[in-house]
């Protein structure tokens, strides 16, 4: 189903191990328990199987099938092959999905959208947010570092209530 109107859109950037999808899958069932309806689209360098080279759906794919529809009562999925074809960019993808109230994108970092930083300084990476305006709030576990520019969110990452506090308040406000 292709999108009937622009929808809220936020990306979750950061390095591995910064708990990324810890906080997405908590503000995902809070949403989600509250009515939103909440799409996510989940970036991975590595190749993704998602089912058994075995099953039925597999076998299609491998014998040579562009996309390969698995539909069932509970879910749908679409596995598309790109063999060789570029990586779709992320308008593409968000055009194929259903329309909802918050479409969270974890990855994606180049993109440019309003994004939610989960930084973890005790990882010895550096802070994306000094090198990328579109990054709005950062949720950390370390307090707020001077001279930050006024409008970039600080956020404790260890009470992901205040996370999604200030997530409700976007999504609220239609800037999310």
């Amino acid at each position: 189903m292709k999108q009937e109107s622009p929808q809220q859109l936020l990306g979750v950037v950061g390095w591995s191990g910064s708990g990324k999808t810890t906080l997405l899958e908590y503000l995902v069932r809070e949403l989600a328990g509250g009515g939103l309806r909440v799409n996510v689209i989940k970036h991975s360098h590595h190749d993704v199987t998602l089912e058994p080279p075995h099953k039925d759906s597999a076998r299609m794919r491998m014998a040579g099938a562009a996309e390969v529809m698995l539909a069932s009562p509970f879910r749908v999925a679409v596995v598309r092959e790109l063999r060789g074809a570029p990586e779709p960019a992320l308008a593409e993808q968000i055009a194929h999905l259903s329309p909802s109230d918050l479409t969270l994108v974890e990855g994606y970092k180049w993109e440019p959208m309003p994004k939610l930083e989960v930084h973890r300084p005790a990882l010895g990476q550096p802070a994306l947010y000094p090198d990328d305006a579109h990054i709005v709030a950062v949720a950390s576990d370390t307090p707020r570092p001077p001279g930050l520019r006024a409008e970039l969110a600080w956020l404790d990452l260890n009470a992901p209530a205040e996370v999604l506090a200030w997530l409700r308040a976007r999504i609220s406000a239609g800037a999310a």
